[in-house]
């Protein structure tokens, strides 16, 4: 008896109807995919928009009760607004970060938000030593060269990651596969988290610091906290004055976590002996899009470009098959989970 009612209460739930926005052919394959090996009862209705979200395109959800959006899309509180008056309530994101949620109108309106907090923290991680070997070993500049039949090795000088120290600024998910990385490369690592685990750094065979001293002992810095008011701008002039000479900094975090113009000065006066960066501050109106033909009005970005030791990718760390995978399976979950039971696990809450 209890089987059969909670079946018929299942029955009168309405199938979900996601508009999902900021959508590129891979998006739609992997979500398509996902949704329709399900079972029906937990498939959702989807609506894809190439448009992303924003005071303009949020009223292509007319029809939804959920919209599903990525990290450039912006959920501030006009957008809240118009998709409650649409009768939105729950907003899935299909990434980590959340900075772009306006979460305090969200829960002023009623609207839930939830994410993808883990998706495959392996590959921004191996994404993240990637550019630090290309960087360090100057590999863009190689491949650059023998193209052009040139195989001279000048200029191309490196260093031995063995032996130097890494400096980690936020030791979540990513951060401590990046870390046994590190370790697997023989190198000192060092981080710096505001929740430390010292049976974790024991294992894993690393030391917790402070702020300053990541910035004064590092040789190489990578950035994996979220962007917080506390984290915003995190690289920034003083704390580049702290920095040995020549160091490098990988950011596959959140662009915001540097402040770019700082970084720019500190090439120029050679402080900073190299960056990659798979985010940047102000991607949101440039990254996942082919502005090739298009005159670059960023000057910051535009002279970020023109240094040899820069190198630039368009937010790709978390761009292999399995994490695009998990990310729909979770995104899908989290939606059919929220409709059922109106709460999630991967649910956020304003802090």
């Amino acid at each position: 008896m209890i089987k059969l009612l909670s079946r018929f209460a299942f029955n009168t739930i309405k199938q979900p109807s996601v508009a999902v926005f900021n959508t590129k052919k891979y998006d739609i394959d992997y979500l398509t995919k996902v949704n329709t090996s399900l079972p029906e009862e937990k498939q959702v209705k989807l609506s894809f928009f190439a448009e992303q979200l924003n005071e303009n395109s949020a009223r292509l959800a007319h029809e939804c009760d959920t919209v599903c959006c990525f990290v450039n899309d912006k959920v501030n509180a006009q957008v809240l607004r118009k998709l409650s008056t649409q009768g939105v309530n729950l907003v899935a994101l299909r990434c980590a970060g959340f900075n772009n949620v306006d979460l305090k109108e969200a829960e002023k309106l009623g609207i839930n938000v939830v994410r993808v907090p883990a998706y495959s923290p392996e590959a921004v991680a191996e994404f993240s030593m990637a550019l630090l070997l290309s960087l360090n070993r100057k590999i863009h500049k190689a491949y650059n060269r023998t193209r052009d039949h040139n195989f001279a090795l000048d200029g191309l000088v490196g260093s031995n990651l063995h032996g130097k120290t890494m400096g980690l600024v936020g030791l979540g998910k990513i951060g401590i596969c990046f870390a046994k990385i590190c370790k697997g490369f023989g190198m000192n690592v060092i981080a710096y988290d505001p929740h430390r685990d010292q049976k974790l750094a024991e294992s894993l065979g690393f030391q917790y610091v402070d702020e300053s001293d990541i910035f004064y002992q590092s040789d190489y810095i990578s950035l994996h906290c979220p962007l917080t008011p506390q984290t915003r701008h995190i690289i920034n002039d003083h704390s580049i004055t702290k920095m040995k000479e020549n160091v490098m900094i990988i950011n596959t975090g959140r662009g915001a976590l540097i402040e770019t113009k700082a970084v720019v000065n500190a090439l120029k006066k050679k402080k900073i002996g190299g960056l990659a960066i798979d985010v940047y501050e102000q991607e949101e109106k440039l990254f996942f899009k082919d502005v090739s033909q298009e005159v670059l009005t960023d000057d910051v970005l535009a002279r970020l470009l023109s240094f040899p030791n820069v190198i630039i990718t368009g937010h790709q760390a978390f761009f292999t098959h399995e994490a695009l995978m998990n990310i729909s399976q979770t995104t899908l979950n989290n939606i059919y989970e929220f409709k059922i039971k109106g709460s999630c696990i991967n649910q956020v809450h304003q802090q």
